[in-house]
């Protein structure tokens, strides 16, 4: 009898050590989901692919949610209405999230969703700029599309990256649409663009790219995240688990670039060639403290916060 006693435990080690490295993603067996619906704030379509197509696909139905896509005109709404909780879920760069979490904003992140790779995040000149070396102007104007955001981290790392002094860079706030108007104008002397403004760019303007993010620092960033406030979250520990286990599955197939050019057209309003054309990042399929605490870092390190933060405690715990 003793012999089969051991070997059940080891069974029972083995099953335990075979488990899903979603882990915690995951409700367990049987748990009761606290609500059926959720609201979801959502932003960047490119960003968003995975979480808008497992939508889509009935992908959270069949775990037993509706979920409610809220688009948002900016991440900074996105946060206002998380907080005010006409949303339960907020997307936004990992930069609008820790400087929110540091302001003292309980927050509790629900999974990453995009991570750059090599011309995802550029700064961009027009054909005839002579600004042709990134460090060769010592005070250069750069235009960013939202004040104090992951722009102007990724644009401060870069010229520190290329021997120049960050601090000396004047930021001008355009949106996307607006910053090759800036660049004509002068008022800009290079835009730190994401896809797909970067490849449309190239198309109609000829623009060529003056440094690439994926350098020092900034080499395959964690750039946006989900999260809910952490009162809610631990009010639904379970249906927070269902949300992070559909979007961790429909991460994964993501990884199948081709799935996400397909969808492109419809999700972000490009033409297919353009979807063809842009340059494609990671679809994280769990959340790293590790990989996180890198941004809050170099916020920290460049001054964007004031004290370094603790990017773990923001993590949810196993249901």
């Amino acid at each position: 009898m003793r012999g089969v006693a051991i070997l059940l435990v080891v069974a029972m080690g083995l099953l335990t050590a075979c488990k899903s490295p979603l882990g915690d993603g995951h409700s367990a067996p049987g748990a009761a989901l606290e609500r059926a619906e959720l609201r979801v704030g959502v932003g960047n379509p490119i960003d968003t692919a995975p979480l808008r197509m497992a939508v889509a696909d009935g992908s959270f139905t069949r775990a037993g949610l509706h979920v409610e896509l809220v688009e948002e005109p900016d991440q900074l709404t996105a946060l206002n209405e998380l907080s005010a909780g006409n949303v339960d879920v907020a997307f936004a760069t990992d930069v609008a999230l820790f400087t929110t979490a540091a302001r003292g904003t309980p927050l509790q992140l629900q999974g990453e969703a995009y991570t750059s790779a090599p011309y995802t995040m550029a700064l961009v000149t027009l054909p005839s700029s002579t600004y042709t070396d990134l460090a060769g102007k010592k005070a250069p104007k750069i235009a960013v599309d939202q004040e104090n955001d992951l722009g102007t981290l990724a644009a401060r790392s870069m010229f520190a990256t290329a021997g120049g002094d960050p601090a000396k860079i004047k930021f001008v706030t355009r949106s996307y649409a607006a910053m090759p108007a800036a660049l004509r104008d002068g008022s800009a002397d290079a835009a730190l663009m994401t896809e797909p403004f970067i490849t449309k760019a190239q198309q109609d303007l000829g623009a060529r790219v003056l440094a690439d993010s994926s350098r020092g620092a900034t080499t395959d960033f964690p750039v946006s995240a989900y999260a809910a406030a952490a009162l809610f979250a631990r009010a639904n520990v379970h249906t927070m688990a269902a949300f992070r286990g559909v979007l961790a599955d429909a991460q994964q197939r993501a990884a199948d670039q081709s799935v996400v050019r397909q969808a492109l057209p419809r999700l972000a309003g490009i033409d297919e060639t353009t979807a063809a054309l842009v340059a494609l990042g990671q679809y994280p399929t769990s959340l790293s403290g590790v990989r996180l605490q890198r941004v809050a870092d170099l916020m920290h390190s460049t001054g964007m916060l004031a004290n370094r933060l603790d990017v773990p405690s923001l993590l949810p715990n196993s249901p």
